[in-house]
């Protein structure tokens, strides 16, 4: 059902899609709106116009919202997105968790569930997808014809890398077409992208990122990972691995270690669990956090200053507006995080003209990436492409 996948076909065709994405996005971006403020802000004749609203209207992507008084004559029809024309479904992949979630065309969450699984592996995650998306289906009572396609989010790096064999990668995916498995298992049009990407740019659609343009995004799965956006556009590097940042070094007790290792949750959960306490959940760690749990306390000792010199080298090399730190740690620890980590002085995002903090905690939750991954479909659909079938 997605409106913009066009069959191969003229020139004519790719335009008419790309004209019809021309008035859902600005539609989804001002709200709802009438026919000549649409012309006037895609270029597009007010005839041509009518004519997409129209096809819109018919196929249920569009309706009525209201009329717009002012001026002469009848007032102007305005037209809005119905939320409910289309849904996408997000998977993210965890060493230790599959994790997905359905959204509508608004944004709106509409299912959310968690899988604990001991591997995961292709052929053990395939299956176990294939349900979670059925389970989905039937819980939110939605047909298969209104799924738009699926996005799936893992951690990096994507290929072999001189820093591939950590833990934090999913084992048995090199050299896997993650993107054709999931098709396959799925029926639907798939969308592969880092974790940490797809939670920076959730984050911009539901959290403190929105009204940035550019900012870094310091992303808690297992690992550490970093979603980098300038001028709205991710920067994804040659091979889609920019922003790696658990391998670069960083101060630890009188040595440098990988941040992975210092202050990823990856790193949290072992310290605990050398401590004799299993924290699974993000709820566990909430509860160890409130309890101020010794072995927390010392994580968060260690966790500090590594995260400021990650922290500073990315304000000097990538001068964004704020650095978000977000994920699957609970909201109260983010927050502790934000208020305890030292912020250097020598550092060009130390400026007196600024109107934000420097540093700010995510607010789209700990399943940011998951609602990324559905969020990556919805952008695709509504966002006008001139790109080539195939």
């Amino acid at each position: 059902m997605s409106l913009l996948h066009s069959p191969p076909g003229s020139n004519a065709e790719r335009s008419r899609a790309y004209n019809r994405g021309l008035v859902l996005g600005h539609v989804r971006r001002a709200g709802a709106s009438g026919r000549a403020e649409i012309a006037r802000a895609s270029g597009l004749s007010t005839q041509a116009v009518s004519n997409i609203i129209g096809e819109l209207v018919a196929e249920g992507w569009l309706y009525q919202a209201g009329r717009r008084k002012g001026g002469r004559g009848q007032p102007a029809a305005t037209y809005a997105i119905d939320g409910k024309a289309g849904v996408a479904f997000g998977i993210e992949l965890r060493p230790d968790a599959v994790l997905c979630a359905v959204i509508d065309l608004d944004g709106q969450t509409l299912h959310t569930a968690r899988t604990a699984v001991s591997r995961a592996a292709p052929e053990h995650v395939k299956p176990l997808v294939q349900t979670l998306f059925d389970t989905a289906l039937a819980e939110t009572g939605t047909p298969r014809a209104r799924v738009l396609g699926a996005g799936v989010v893992m951690p990096g790096p994507f290929g072999r890398t001189g820093v591939s064999g950590l833990s934090t990668e999913l084992p048995g995916w090199d050299g896997i077409d993650a993107e054709a498995l999931f098709a396959e298992a799925l029926c639907l049009p798939v969308t592969v992208e880092n974790d940490a990407n797809a939670a920076a740019m959730f984050e911009r659609v539901s959290g403190v990122a929105t009204g940035l343009s550019s900012y870094a995004y310091l992303y808690f799965g297992t690992g550490i990972g970093l979603g980098l956006v300038s001028d709205g556009v991710l920067l994804r590097g040659a091979f889609g691995n920019a922003g790696e940042i658990g391998h670069i070094p960083a101060p630890y007790q009188g040595t440098l270690r990988p941040l992975e290792e210092i202050a990823s949750r990856m790193a949290l959960t072992a310290r605990l669990r050398g401590s004799g306490e299993a924290a699974e959940t993000v709820a566990d760690l909430e509860r160890l956090f409130g309890e101020r749990h010794p072995a927390m306390m010392a994580w968060i000792e260690g966790a500090c200053p590594a995260l400021s010199h990650a922290i500073h080298i990315l304000e000097n090399i990538y001068d964004p507006e704020a650095v978000i730190i977000g994920g699957a740690l609970p909201a109260s620890l983010l927050e502790h995080l934000t208020r305890t980590i030292e912020l250097p002085a020598a550092s060009i995002s130390n400026r007196e003209d600024r109107t934000r903090p420097r540093l700010l905690a995510g607010t789209a939750g700990r399943m940011t990436a998951t609602l990324g991954a559905a969020a990556l479909v919805i952008n695709q659909t509504l966002t006008p492409s001139l790109a080539l079938s195939t």
